[in-house]
């Protein structure tokens, strides 16, 4: 598994309905040869208990080799890049105190 930070970089993502919404790049790794994303809308703000929620995203070529973000839709799959990324925050937390 192979880990990266990074410095405010920044997507601006359209959704099925056509909707534009910026998010952050808080953190990335590949896991299984797969790129995924944890990211976060920019206006968005930690709730009362200090977390901020993220959006996990894995990234694929579409048909024309066009590099896309994507949704995770397999659970299996899901749920082993959100612990993957719930231990690295937390462990980051860590350091941090």
């Amino acid at each position: 598994m192979n880990e990266q930070e990074f410095e405010s970089e920044f997507y601006t993502l359209t959704d099925e309905d056509g909707n534009e919404t910026e998010f952050e790049v808080i953190g990335s790794a590949e896991i299984n040869g797969i790129e995924y994303f944890a990211m976060v809308p920019s206006d968005s703000a930690a709730s009362d208990d200090g977390m901020i929620e993220y959006v996990l995203l894995k990234k694929e070529k579409d048909e024309s080799g066009e590099e896309m973000f994507v949704t995770i839709d397999d659970d299996d799959e899901f749920d082993k890049v959100a612990d993957y990324f719930d231990d690295m925050f937390d462990s980051e937390e860590d350091y941090d105190a």
